[in-house]
């Protein structure tokens, strides 16, 4: 199985002026058109269709650390969206077979059918050291003999930066949905031809009812909502509180999603509104909206935080978790009010990684509890969020 179009050669270019040179597989983008994104790194073993997928990953590219890819090959179950949201993926090596009961296509043609380029044997751990002393920074590619890397330099460093740039409103629904679908299980796949087993209308009604912001938000989430025992109402990200309690939900939940979360003031406001009536949820993009609603400011991380690897402490019981991460910015503690504090930290760096209302009813972490991929230590907080939403603590 080849790599690409006949191995064609490939470029990629960062705004500082660095270049890397590998071989092209999924579609072959030129250089009148070529991949541009923030280029970014995630450490994870395995997962690489629930992360290309991921909402939040919009407008970047993703180098793997692991340095073999594409083992298992593709599914139609496991994408966290309707798309692949990344720009560009970059690996070490693409494996040349696949193997997975689940499987039905390859990586390189899972890409290509989505006009998605990828970059193989590239040395991925000289990028990746490049990106941790030089910080996350813009990069582009392109496919072919003739691609000149200044060009992809100078189209890298006009494409500017994540700070400032709001888009959420880039992935975000259009309109209203229910959704249905509750975890993946064996199970459920060996019975009927599909891991995911639907719950009607009907037994959803009699449920709690929470809105869900959509920033961005993954499957995986929804089906963990579902499956704690949810009735989930999704919604845009432009939604007012006045239309949200028109819908006379019983929580509320904030997504994860990309972006700047300095930019959503109209989501912080929001939560501001909604403060005190309802019990409040957020996971990675939604702990940032609800920490500048407690007064707190968000920053851009030099190199951010992506894998499955990141070691977190709840400070209440001092337990650590193993958890699953994806953000380039943070929350600084400063300015936060009182009524609210730190309740999650961060081993590896010390950064906030969740903050809790003093009466419980909102809270938030940085990482993703739903870890898909990756372990599921902090699974608890949907059925923490379930808790506060029944009033049964």
């Amino acid at each position: 199985m080849s790599f690409g179009p006949e191995h064609l050669p490939a470029t990629l270019a960062l705004a500082d002026g660095t270049v890397f040179k590998g071989v092209c597989f999924g579609t072959a983008l030129e250089a009148s058109s070529p991949a541009i994104g923030e280029l970014v790194f995630n450490t994870s073993m395995f997962g690489y269709q629930e992360i290309l997928t991921d909402p939040s990953y919009c407008g970047q590219m993703v180098c793997f650390t692991y340095p073999l890819i594409g083992n298992v090959g593709c599914n139609s179950e496991d994408d966290e969206s309707d798309r692949v949201h990344a720009t560009g993926m970059i690996v070490r090596e693409l494996s040349p077979q696949f193997s997975n009961f689940r499987a039905s296509q390859s990586l390189h043609d899972y890409l290509a059918q989505r006009g998605v380029m990828g970059l193989a044997r590239i040395d991925t751990r000289a990028l990746v050291s490049h990106l941790r002393d030089h910080g996350a920074q813009m990069g582009a590619m392109a496919s072919g003999t003739e691609v000149s890397s200044d060009d992809l330099i100078s189209r890298a460093r006009a494409h500017g930066s994540m700070q400032g740039r709001d888009l959420v409103k880039e992935v975000s629904c259009k309109k209203p949905y229910t959704w249905h679908e509750l975890p993946w299980s064996l199970e459920h796949l060996q019975r009927t031809g599909t891991g995911f087993a639907r719950i009607d209308d009907q037994e959803l009604a009699s449920r709690p009812h929470v809105i869900a912001i959509d920033c961005g938000i993954k499957r995986s989430i929804l089906r963990l909502l579902t499956g704690n025992g949810f009735r989930v109402t999704v919604v845009p990200s432009t939604i007012s509180s006045a239309e949200i309690l028109a819908l006379r939900p019983e929580g509320l939940f904030l997504s994860n999603g990309p972006g700047d979360p300095a930019t959503l003031g109209y989501l912080v406001q929001v939560v501001k509104d909604l403060r005190g009536r309802l019990p409040i949820f957020g996971i990675c993009l939604g702990h940032q909206i609800v920490a500048q609603a407690f007064g707190a400011k968000t920053f851009k991380l030099k190199f951010g935080h992506r894998g499955g690897n990141h070691p977190v402490m709840d400070l209440r019981t001092r337990a650590v978790e193993i958890t699953v991460q994806n953000h380039g910015f943070a929350v600084s503690p400063e300015g936060l009010e009182s009524g609210s504090a730190v309740s999650h930290l961060n081993l590896n760096d010390q950064t906030v990684e969740g903050l809790e209302s003093e009466d419980g009813k909102i809270f938030c972490v940085q990482h993703h509890p739903e870890a898909s991929p990756g372990p599921h230590d902090s699974r608890y907080l949907f059925r923490r969020f379930y808790e506060r939403v029944a009033g049964v603590v």
